[in-house]
Formats: C-alpha cells, sequence, structure tokens
C-alpha cells in the first residue's frame, strides 16, 4: 500500500495588486516614526529582497472558505473520485474567514465544515476540522491525513491550504507588501501505485522563538483602533529559517533512504526569494553539492506570499504546465518544506 496526491487544484485570484500600488501608502516604522525613504525606493529594495512584483487579492465577496471550496472542487474532479467517498477534509489556514473590511475573524463553524456544506457532501461519515500551524499548515494536514490512512482510519483525504491574508495586513507596515490571497488542495488516498509520500519531519521551537510572527497594532499609533494585524520580526525569522530549515530537509531525506542527486524538484514555501534560495543553497551545503539549475520552482514574483497556499498551489500549476520550463514526471521525487508561525518547520519527501 502506498499512499499518493491523486488530483491537485487551486484558486488564484483575479484581482493583481502591482507594487506601484503601495507608491501611495503611507508606510511607518514599527515605533510609528516617519521612514527617511521615498516610497519608490522602500518599494525597489522590498522587490530587490522578496522577489515580489505583484501579488493577488480576492474579491470583496469571497471569503477563506468559498477560494477553498473552489480549489477543493478541481482537486475532486482531478482525482476523477466521489466526493461522498472522502473520509476527511482538513483545511489549513491561520485566520478564518474575514470579510472585507470587517475587524473580526469568524471561524465557527471551521472552514472545513464550511467547505463540506458547499461541495453539497452528504456523506456524515466524511469528517471536516481545521488546522493552525502557521505557513506549514499543509504540510502537517498531508501528514495527518497520510498517518490517517496508513492507520487504516481513513481511505481518501481532501487537504486545503487557503489563506486571506491582504484582510489582515496593515497598511502603514512595509511587511504588508508580502502578504496575498490564495488557495490550493490535494487529494490524497490510498494507492497501488508506486511511490507516494516516503517520509516526513515536523517541529516546533518555542523556547525563544514563538512570537516571532504574532498579531499587533498598526504602525500609525496617532489613531484609535482595536484592530490587530499580522506582524513579524523579519530578521529573526530569515536566520531562524537558515539556521533550521535545510536541517530538517536533510533529516527528511535521510529517512527516506533517498539520494541527494535522485531530488528532482524542492517545492518551498514561498515567503521569500532570497530567504528560499538561501535555505536551498545551504541544504545542498550540507551534502558538499551545488545546487542543480531549476531545482527551485518559485511563484512568488507573480503570486506573493499567500501562507498555506503557496506550495499546493505551486505543485497544481506545474503538474498543469502552467509554470514555464517546469515539470515533474513520473516516478520523480519532490521535498516539500516550509517554515512559519509557531515557530514551526516541516519538511516531506514525496515520489510523484
Amino acid at each position: 500500500m502506498n499512499i499518493k496526491i491523486t488530483g491537485t487544484g487551486s484558486y488564484i485570484p483575479e484581482t493583481i495588486e502591482k507594487n506601484e500600488a503601495f507608491y501611495e501608502h503611507e508606510f511607518l516604522n514599527s515605533d510609528g516614526s516617519v521612514i527617511n525613504s521615498p516610497n519608490e525606493v522602500i518599494v525597489r529594495k522590498f522587490e530587490a529582497i522578496t522577489g515580489i512584483n505583484e501579488r493577488r487579492y480576492a474579491k470583496p465577496n469571497l471569503n477563506t472558505s468559498d477560494i477553498a471550496f473552489f480549489a477543493a472542487e478541481k482537486a475532486i474532479e482531478n482525482a476523477k473520485i466521489n466526493k461522498e467517498d472522502l473520509d476527511y477534509i482538513i483545511v489549513a489556514h491561520n485566520y478564518g474567514d474575514v470579510k472585507h473590511n470587517t475587524e473580526q475573524s469568524d471561524t465557527v463553524p471551521s472552514i472545513a465544515s464550511r467547505v463540506k456544506h458547499l461541495l453539497k457532501i452528504e456523506n456524515s461519515k466524511c469528517v471536516g476540522y481545521d488546522i493552525l500551524f502557521g505557513c506549514p499548515g499543509w504540510i502537517e494536514a498531508v501528514i495527518q491525513a497520510n498517518a490517517f490512512i496508513k492507520s487504516g482510519i481513513a481511505k481518501k483525504c481532501l487537504v486545503i491550504g487557503a489563506e486571506t491574508l491582504s484582510r489582515i495586513i496593515d497598511k502603514h507596515d512595509r511587511d504588508s507588501m508580502i502578504y496575498s490571497d490564495g488557495a490550493g488542495a490535494v487529494v490524497i488516498e490510498k494507492t497501488n501505485e508506486v511511490g507516494g509520500i516516503i517520509a516526513h519531519e515536523t517541529a516546533t521551537f518555542t523556547l525563544n522563538e514563538s512570537h516571532f510572527i504574532y498579531f499587533g497594532e498598526t504602525n500609525k499609533q496617532d489613531i484609535d483602533e482595536r484592530r490587530r494585524y499580522i506582524k513579524m520580526y523579519g530578521r529573526k525569522i530569515y536566520e531562524f529559517a537558515l539556521n533550521n530549515v535545510p536541517l530538517a530537509m536533510k533529516s527528511c531525506l535521510q529517512k527516506s533512504g533517498i539520494d541527494i542527486k535522485d531530488v528532482k524538484k524542492i517545492l518551498i514555501h514561498q515567503a521569500n526569494e532570497k530567504m528560499d534560495e538561501a535555505i536551498v543553497k545551504r541544504f545542498y551545503k550540507l551534502y558538499n553539492s551545488e545546487v542543480p539549475e531549476g531545482i527551485m520552482p518559485m511563484t512568488i514574483g507573480k503570486l506573493g506570499n499567500s501562507s498555506v497556499a503557496t506550495i499546493p498551489t505551486l505543485y497544481d500549476m506545474i503538474l498543469k504546465g502552467d509554470m514555464q520550463n517546469q515539470k515533474i514526471n513520473k516516478g520523480d521525487v519532490v521535498i516539500f518544506a516550509s517554515v512559519g508561525a509557531g515557530m514551526n518547520i516541516n519538511a516531506i519527501v514525496y515520489k510523484h
């Protein structure tokens, strides 16, 4: 018995927010002080570091549960399964349904229950639940689905990563330019085919790292506002990721018994282009190897950082032929890896 991804789907929002849209923002330091640089310079530096030229935002009438449903429908259709045969629907997200221009997040009922409702699944034994695990949430949900199937508890699972981060960004914070919206989904099931999930690795660091990403006040401190926004200590996250993600990837690869030379693709959470490049470079350095050309496909330039949605969206785009000069062939070994709030790190070695 092997456990494989048999169907993929994604939803990329239609609204494109280019970097030029931030020229009119009033960016401030975290203490509320003025940044002594023109916005054009701030944006140019941001683009050079992150690789982001534009990002996608969901339309005002759509919520996280809606775009999760769109991706789920595509994955079910792609897998050619009966939706009533699903045993689990696991949705990774972090902020629930945040309606446009509202302050409060809505997480009851769960996003998974909402997706199941939208899919019109009648089977009450199809269990839906959410997972909050930072940006690595989708990978962790895949690991959980794998455990359910391996133990005999389930045969088919739908795993979704969806987020509308545009609803929780502080327009006075330069970091707001990183975030975007999107959704990706996969169907995972027991199969007699060769390959599938070979090994996985997860770690949570909380002694000093738990609040590297958090909810905080707007940088514009001369206004009376109760609302909180996503905040982060970017430099600390960068250093943490470089020191820990390559080691987690190596540990996962060692568990799999697969040689580094046989890895064809690394699909890493699209958080920051320079950071991702440094992580993969350091990973190969652990094997005294150079980074193979084309090993790490990137979508961040056009899609930004959509948290839990970045990896399943990237995977779906490659399989559907939507990424130029990128292909995953039958039997190719792929590493999925992510880092994010918690601070959490995880990885999967997967044979397509």
